[in-house]
């Protein structure tokens, strides 16, 4: 992960950088080309070049890391997540024909943090049942710590880039009344550039805002999901092991 993080962050500050450098040279281009011409990429792109490459690209920073930590984490819940009927079924088997040994090796040989809270109650199962309970609720809190690792960034970079945007928005407005002032008349054409271009940075702040906000709540519930198997899930060896220990 911090191997991806940095890779990425490190491609985000280069690209900010690239559209600092190039964007004079970009709108141009795109100044001599039909608006109807083009596509809705290019417009995209002409758009992002008009709203200014600084707030711009730092609101493109936030898109391109909060993806980063979003997909890593839809990765890692994947790989998270268990059939737990099929573990418990397993399990049961195991400590009815091979005991506690034989129902450790399934858990080992079975990936997610189902299968390692499962572990150390049945590590802890030669003790009493107390301690048993203990060990399940102890590393569940640790398994639900690994869910949400990194999580608060994603809401750091929702809640941060329709700011900036609006930081944009706020300062194209005061470049506009600038120009009013110097001018000494309120001509339209004079300060209309301007408060397109304070828009734009709030626009695209809201929509890395939105796009951010759909991965956060999936990866929500998607950790919610995990989150009550394990706790299912523990209930549920809770209850092997009264019946092995009889």
């Amino acid at each position: 992960m911090k191997r991806l993080f940095s890779i990425l962050a490190i491609t985000g500050i280069s690209a900010f950088a690239t559209v600092s450098a190039t964007a004079t040279t970009i709108a141009t281009t795109f100044q001599e080309v039909p608006t109807e011409e083009l596509s809705f990429t290019q417009q995209v792109k002409e758009r992002f070049i008009e709203g200014g490459p600084f707030f711009m690209g730092i609101v493109l920073l936030c898109l391109i890391l909060g993806l980063a930590i979003a997909i890593e984490r839809i990765i890692y819940l994947n790989l998270a997540t268990t059939n737990t009927k099929k573990l418990t079924q397993n399990v049961e088997d195991a400590l009815q024909s091979g005991g506690v040994d034989a129902a450790k090796e399934v858990c080992r040989n079975t990936k997610g943090p189902v299968a390692s809270i499962f572990y150390q109650g049945l590590d802890r199962a030669d003790e009493n049942l107390e301690a048993a309970e203990k060990a399940v609720v102890a590393y569940g809190g640790v398994q639900m710590g690994q869910l949400e690792k990194n999580v608060s960034w994603i809401s750091l970079f929702i809640a941060l880039a329709p700011m900036l945007g609006f930081m944009g928005t706020v300062l194209g407005m005061i470049d506009a009344f600038d120009k009013i002032e110097a001018a000494g008349d309120m001509n339209p054409s004079l300060v209309a550039g301007g408060i397109k271009v304070a828009l734009l940075t709030t626009v695209f702040g809201l929509i890395v805002a939105i796009i951010l906000q759909i991965f956060y709540n999936y990866i929500i519930s998607k950790i919610d999901s995990i989150v009550n198997d394990m706790e299912d899930s523990s209930i549920t060896l809770m209850d092997l092991l009264v019946r092995h220990k009889k």
